[in-house]
């Protein structure tokens, strides 16, 4: 526990340089390496890491080099697969950005690659922001019973500038859907601890980067959509995402209703509000605020990102299975697929269609 757990981190752009933040403000944590193809993006890592880490282009010199106790994978999406395969061979414990990979074979790669002591953490760290930790807890407790609904809005920002506009494409990110909505997926499989069984979806792109070109091409990535999963529970889940509706109060705005009551998270307020069926009334709830004081750094997501980390490095320490593995991964990317499915052909679409039974194996259950 004395000794740093020494990090190299494959892509340095947005979400690498946010990973390394949160390291640095992580007791315990030393970046010994950084990756990436692309020279602006490790001249920003350099100049946030201050010392002299080990430099390189391709992951797999960065792998060969050797030196790291962990890996934290943050290169775009289309190329996840090919880093994680890389770590796996050399049975390096990896946190890797979400999603998993842009498809469901794909994510089926990693799992068949996967050996049955390897740690591969998803990085769906919704589950971990403060408010959304405290419903999840309620949830769980048994406060409001069995969950029969649980709607999620999040209502944003257009996607940002990424190297190479990369992001600005269905072929490079999985989609929408995929790309940025697997951790609604995730936490609505988590919240049900129900399996997801028919995704119903509409949705277009209206409004965002319609006006751009990049080498003739237009982007395609869908900037609103509703979405509607069916669980074995007989729960239902419901996605209202809106990414030009940044004029709002709250980003997220997640409900969870179950047989004897209903809990709400919101965010950045901060808030979570719980209502008992008997005890409290519409208007008349109980409300209480959702911080965590010994966050070190909020970062991007309100600090989950940092509570993340200190779980996975327990993780490694420890020997310890993820809280997010590829089996979580995988499903959370199914889901995004099938409704991207059910845009495209204007259906209902089963999940059967897109994936077959995902077994909780490879570490990818759920840590008590």
């Amino acid at each position: 526990m004395n000794q740093p757990v020494r990090y190299g981190v494959v892509g340095t752009g947005m979400m690498g340089l946010e990973h390394i933040r949160n390291l640095q403000a992580l007791e315990g944590a030393e970046i010994v390496s950084i990756c990436d193809s692309d020279t602006r993006s490790l001249e920003a890592a350099h100049a946030l890491v201050g010392n002299r880490p080990a430099t390189f282009c391709d992951h797999r010199d960065l792998i060969a080099h050797g030196g790291c106790d962990a890996l934290v994978i943050a290169t775009p999406n289309m190329t996840h697969l090919e880093v994680l395969l890389a770590a796996i061979e050399a049975r390096l414990p990896v946190l890797v950005e979400k999603p998993l990979c842009t498809t469901v074979a794909d994510c089926q790669r990693v799992m068949d690659a996967a050996h049955p002591d390897s740690l591969i953490w998803v990085g769906l760290e919704y589950r971990y922001m403060p408010p959304i930790a405290g419903l999840i807890e309620k949830v769980k407790s048994g406060t409001i019973g069995p969950v029969r609904m649980v709607a999620i809005r999040e209502h944003r920002f257009p996607f940002l500038p990424k190297v190479d506009n990369w992001n600005r494409f269905n072929a490079n990110t999985g989609g929408t859907l995929v790309e940025k909505c697997c951790h609604f997926f995730d936490l609505m499989h988590l919240i049900t601890d129900a399996r997801p069984t028919r995704v119903f979806a509409s949705g277009g792109q209206d409004l965002n980067h319609l006006d751009e070109m990049y080498e003739g091409q237009r982007p395609d990535i869908l900037d609103n959509a509703y979405v509607i999963v069916d669980f074995d529970s007989g729960a239902r889940g419901m996605l209202d995402l809106c990414m030009f509706a940044e004029a709002t109060r709250n980003q997220e705005e997640i409900s969870v209703v179950g047989e004897r009551g209903k809990v709400e998270a919101f965010i950045p307020e901060f808030v979570v509000r719980t209502g008992i069926r008997g005890k409290h009334s519409i208007g008349k709830v109980d409300e209480s605020s959702a911080g965590n004081s010994d966050i070190r750094h909020q970062g991007y997501h309100h600090g989950a990102s940092y509570v993340e980390h200190l779980r996975f490095r327990e993780a490694v320490i420890e020997g310890l299975g993820p809280e997010s593995g590829v089996a979580e991964g995988l499903l959370s990317v199914a889901v995004g697929v099938a409704a991207q499915l059910s845009i495209q052909e204007q259906r209902p679409v089963d999940l059967a269609e897109v994936v077959e039974v995902v077994e909780q194996q490879n570490g990818g259950g759920h840590r008590g």
